[in-house]
């Protein structure tokens, strides 16, 4: 579904992200991970087309997608969450969902075919479809949960979440998790995950990438990442990862 080709971004003369490649299977999920700094949010930017690439390729479905606009790259079929979320205030929790659905999609789609869009992705992260509830009665994990919504609006084939669970309790990291897991198995989305929290990520994930300093340091099963010595080094005095038996991570 994507291939990433020696993928570079450099500002001035800082590398954020240098000559990093994988590939991504339909349907897979996988967790990139790192330490602040690492390059993670400039890889996501970099696919979803707030930056252009300084060298490599970014190849969406056999398209290349590198320096294309944000919008472009949504209307092909990519969706993102943002860490912060910014909602409309103004607007309802359905009305937010709704344009997100209907310009996402570069009015493909009627504003009655949007509003059930919308009331559907709301329904997968249970939030009310009442036309009148308001954003402001949101906590952080029902923005969050607001976030992933909109991005489902636009009928994604891959998902970028950018920190799903920063500011949510141990609980509502686990329903977060729980939750991008269900949506790849009911929309057969393919996600790609930036998460700090590891031990969370690790036991919803296909495979494991991690980056350091923007280089591309280790990536394979959650397993193989977790007991790799690179990666063991990077979380080190941070968080460090132990594999039960069950192969379960824990932080």
């Amino acid at each position: 579904m994507l291939t990433v080709s020696n993928l570079t971004k450099r500002f001035g003369g800082f590398t954020a992200v240098d000559h990093v490649s994988f590939s991504l299977e339909q349907g897979e999920i996988l967790g990139l991970i790192g330490p602040n700094g690492s390059g993670k949010s400039t890889t996501f930017n970099l696919i979803a087309g707030t930056l252009a690439p300084t060298e490599g390729s970014i190849s969406f479905l056999g398209q290349e997608i590198g320096g294309q606009r944000p919008m472009d790259v949504c209307h092909l079929g990519i969706g993102r969450t943002f860490q912060i979320p910014r909602p409309f205030k103004r607007l309802s929790i359905l009305e937010n969902v709704a344009v997100a659905a209907y310009y996402g999609q570069n009015g493909r789609v009627s504003r009655q075919q949007a509003w059930a869009q919308a009331e559907e992705a709301l329904g997968l992260v249970n939030l009310p479809t009442d036309a009148k509830a308001s954003v402001d009665g949101l906590g952080a994990a029902g923005l969050k949960k607001l976030e992933l919504a909109r991005a489902l609006a636009t009928q994604p084939k891959l998902l970028l979440a950018d920190e799903s669970l920063g500011g949510l309790d141990e609980q509502e990291m686990d329903q977060a998790a729980d939750m991008l897991s269900m949506i790849r198995r009911e929309k057969n989305i393919t996600i790609i995950w930036v998460e700090h929290i590891m031990g969370v990520l690790m036991r919803v994930v296909d495979r494991v990438m991690v980056l350091d300093h923007g280089e591309k340091i280790s990536e394979g099963l959650p397993r193989e990442v977790a007991s790799d010595p690179r990666v063991v080094e990077v979380y080190l005095g941070s968080e460090r990862v132990e594999i039960a038996e069950t192969g379960e991570a824990r932080a």
